[in-house]
């Protein structure tokens, strides 16, 4: 479907000017506009306009001039989840919009109307502070909690660990938000168009037993425990305008088969964000699909730990599957759970075979950060539009991929209520395992569960937590 514009009335009606509602849809009579898409003049720094007719935002409160979450849920049809497993739609915006839907279920049954009008005089303009430090803004509405800034700093980055004998540079609660700008290339932002094969193989070099990646962190979660799981919600991933392909030395061992490549080389890609592509060599393009390769919370050993291998603690996972809209699941290993993020991806392949993907720096890095208590898991998954996600990681492939097995299994059992013969079964002839990644010293085998198999009402009261 096209742009939807709306202009609201002259001067004297609202604070805002226009309004963009840009990759809109109309489903079941309401007007659901992608969050994020919205372009409106003077609005709040995270996109909530509470009192737009008919549309949804990140943050609706679920309940705001409307009845109950429960009441609006069985009354709104089922019908609209098929629309996630639609083969024409956007995947992005529908991934927006299902997060949106509650919202928007509370808004219609309680009716905006004039009254939806009257909210934006209510609302007062988030502002949030950027600088050198860690900074937590106010609210980013109701169901978002607080908006928090970490800017890439010397104070706030370290280079190839995950560092848990620092203090925390925030503290936040669940449903906050964490935004990151100006995230850092690698080797504390060396990493910059026209660096040469040589000089990254040498700083590489001068940094043994650690990564690459530029870390930020740590963020503690308050009330966070051991055995708690920590959903990141990715909002918003905005990359710089280039990405740099190389291959190391083969001296370095780096990669699958860096026997076979001694010399190594490196290319700088300009990105097109507008057409969301980057061009390889003439003639050949590749279609960018922006993602955070490296999110953690703090190991279960504790103490200074490489950023290279990913485990337990997720970490380096380089799941391609986490662009905006999808949510990542951690389980907690430490008190307060403590992430660290960094190693910002332009796109990737699975495998990411010669060890790097198209390693770029963002812009912004927006995530909503919710915790829930004793959710049993003792692996990473994640979860999209149109797969929930189950990883296995071991520096065994094989080991590997029969976690990532067992872990398909457990879910569609404790989930999805089928034994495990049938779990085991559906698993075979319907799931699709793939090598996540082949060369981080642990590899990633990751199976794409598809939502699809399961009927609307079935399917909706499966979760991961």
């Amino acid at each position: 479907m096209g742009s939807r514009h709306l202009r609201v009335p002259p001067q004297g009606y609202s604070p805002w000017t226009s309004l963009n509602w840009s990759r809109a849809h109309i489903t079941h009579g309401v007007f659901l506009a992608a969050p994020g898409d919205r372009r409106i003049v003077g609005a709040p720094e995270n996109g909530i306009v509470p009192g737009a007719v008919f549309g949804c935002g990140e943050a609706l409160a679920p309940a705001a001039l409307g009845f109950h979450g429960d009441v609006s849920a069985a009354a709104f049809s089922p019908r609209a989840d098929r629309l996630l497993h639609a083969d024409d739609f956007d995947r992005d915006v529908l991934e927006r919009m299902r997060r949106a839907r509650a919202g928007a279920r509370a808004w219609l049954l309680g009716g905006v109307g004039v009254l939806g009008l009257l909210g934006p005089l209510a609302w007062g303009q988030l502002r949030m502070s950027g600088g050198g430090s860690a900074r937590s803004g106010g609210s980013g509405g109701a169901g978002t909690g607080r908006v928090h800034t970490l800017p890439s700093t010397p104070e706030t980055v370290r280079l190839g660990v995950f560092d848990t004998t620092l203090p925390n540079l925030l503290e936040i609660d669940s449903g906050d938000v964490v935004v990151y700008p100006n995230t850092w290339s690698h080797f504390l932002n060396r990493l910059q168009p026209g660096l040469s094969i040589d000089d990254i193989a040498r700083l590489r070099r001068e940094n043994p037993g650690r990564g690459p990646h530029s870390i930020v962190g740590p963020v503690g979660v308050r009330g966070a425990e051991v055995g708690d799981m920590l959903a990141i919600e990715f909002q918003r991933l905005t990359p710089v305008d280039w990405g740099a392909t190389f291959v190391n030395p083969g001296d370095l061992g780096t990669g699958t088969l860096p026997e076979e490549f001694a010399a190594g080389q490196v290319r700088y890609l300009p990105l097109d964000t507008a057409r969301l592509r980057a061009d390889f060599l003439p003639g050949i393009s590749v279609p960018l699909a922006p993602f955070q390769g490296t999110f953690a919370v703090a190991p279960a050993a504790g103490g200074v730990t490489s950023s290279v291998p990913p485990g337990q603690h997720a970490g380096n996972i380089d799941l391609r599957d986490l662009t905006v809209g999808s949510t990542l699941y951690i389980p907690v290993w430490q008190a307060g759970g403590r992430l660290y993020t960094g190693d910002s991806h332009a796109t990737q392949g699975d495998g990411e075979v010669n060890n790097q993907a198209l390693e770029s720096a963002m812009r912004e890095v927006r995530v909503r950060v919710v915790l829930h208590k004793q959710a049993g898991w003792a692996w990473p998954f994640a979860e999209t539009a149109e797969h929930w996600i189950a990883l296995g990681i071991d520096a065994d492939l094989n080991a590997a991929f029969r976690i990532a097995t067992r872990n398909t299994i457990e879910f569609l059992h404790r989930r999805a209520g089928l034994s495990r013969l049938d779990a085991y079964s559906l698993a075979s002839i319907a799931i699709s395992f793939r090598v996540t990644q082949f060369v981080n010293q642990t590899r990633g085998v990751h199976a794409l569960i598809p939502k699809a198999l399961f009927a609307a009402e079935r399917r909706q009261a499966i979760s991961i937590v």
